[in-house]
């Protein structure tokens, strides 16, 4: 199986031994992200800007691929708190459009962040 590694300076660097990104048998999948900005570094406080951040993030890397989050089948949430979920939940729709992509949402302890998303995309022909 071939498989090709994406990485981009619009998303936050990997802390470890992964690719932001991989493209394997016609799918594209990413690293699981938190919200921090690329440049500075910073989070937010929200939940709800913490999810803004890590779907820009997300979207950064796709973009390093020719994909968009229209593209995005499949997604996995990690909320250190699940009493956020409405909050998420809104700031989530900002970034997709009907269909949307299937969705699992699960409470995490996570490291001094709020939110974690990674996402499976299609590569669409001629992507």
């Amino acid at each position: 199986m071939a498989k090709t590694a994406f990485r981009t300076t619009n998303a936050p660097q990997p802390a470890g031994p992964y690719s932001q990104g991989i493209e394997a048998n016609g799918f594209f999948y990413t690293a699981g992200f938190g919200p921090q900005d690329p440049v500075t570094g910073d989070m937010a406080e929200s939940v709800g800007d913490q999810t803004r951040q890590v779907l820009r993030n997300i979207r950064s890397v796709l973009a390093e691929r020719g994909l968009t989050m229209d593209d995005c089948v499949k997604s996995t949430v990690h909320l250190a708190d699940l009493a956020d979920f409405a909050e998420f939940n809104l700031a989530y729709a900002e970034f997709f459009s009907e269909p949307y992509p299937v969705r699992t949402t699960v409470g995490s302890q996570l490291a001094n962040i709020l939110v974690e998303i990674d996402v499976v995309a299609v590569v669409r022909d001629g992507a």
